[in-house]
């Protein structure tokens, strides 16, 4: 079954270190989506971008290679790939004597797209760290507040409000606050998240509240932006909205949903954290 606690999160493990698709595990989307009331039409676009700093192989004469990875995921795919399976899959190249990067990234995105159920783009880069720049989020930190805060999940939409009596204003912010837990382990979940959007202007005070509402919520990174998406366009009504959570890596992999009211595809900058 592909449910998290079938999954190999929080269990004893062999770190096998030859090719095997089937260690990937995908998880449908659909049961977490129906929670927050979506169906098969979504309400917006988006992709999970994923960054793989662990991956290497054998080339052809035995002599290990590296290689930085970028994954892209569509929001639209039926799966997520759970991630520690996707760390034991990435693990399984290490003694795997392979012809070239190209046929390397064929078999990734073979694999992922099935696991998936669509197509997963990848890329592989060369391991020197400048291939990453480092960046902070654009936007108005919203982190600086001198509020009080006593709500820690789970997490509450009814601190999210719109002024529908002002001009509407287009307005990027940003909070380093978000935590969340892994749903199966409880083992924290670290990231920052940029909220672009245009409309009626958004409590700063109330939205900071409400993403420090996921510090104890146990949810996956991609079911987390999701919440906060959908809970913003029912509380707030904005005209346009983008939310982009850029999570800190945990087994050589960083998690970052991206999810829009429009289509687009963000950049994909390490943050200082990352």
């Amino acid at each position: 079954m592909s449910t998290p606690e079938h999954s190999p999160l929080g269990k004893d493990t062999v770190y096998a270190d030859r090719y095997d698709p089937g260690l990937l595990f995908p998880i449908p989307r659909a049961d977490k989506r129906a929670e927050i009331g979506l169906g098969e039409v979504l309400p917006f676009h988006g992709v999970d971008i994923w960054n793989a700093y662990e991956l290497s192989w054998l080339d052809q004469r035995g002599k290990p290679q590296v290689a930085l990875a970028e994954f892209h995921v569509p929001a639209a795919s039926p799966n997520i790939i759970e991630s520690k399976s996707f760390k034991l899959y990435l693990n399984g190249f290490a003694q795997e004597r392979i012809a070239d990067a190209a046929t390397l990234s064929a078999t990734l995105m073979h694999d992922l797209s099935a696991a998936a159920g669509a197509v997963v783009n990848v890329q592989l880069r060369d391991a020197r760290a400048a291939a990453l720049p480092v960046i902070d989020l654009d936007g108005h930190l919203l982190d600086d507040q001198d509020i009080a805060i006593d709500h820690y999940g789970p997490p509450n939409a009814d601190f999210l409000q719109a002024d529908t009596t002002a001009t509407p204003v287009a307005e990027t912010l940003v909070s380093h606050l978000l935590r969340s837990n892994c749903p199966v382990t409880g083992q924290p979940d670290w990231g920052s998240v940029q909220i672009a959007y245009r409309g009626a202007p958004i409590d700063h005070a109330g939205l900071l509240r409400y993403l420090v509402s996921f510090r104890t919520h146990n949810e996956f990174h991609e079911q987390c932006v999701e919440r906060i998406f959908v809970d913003l366009t029912q509380c707030c009504a904005p005209r346009q909205l983008s939310v982009y959570a850029r999570y800190t890596r945990r087994g050589g992999l960083d998690i970052n949903p991206f999810r829009s009211s429009t289509p687009a595809t963000p950049a994909n900058p390490r943050t200082v954290r990352q």
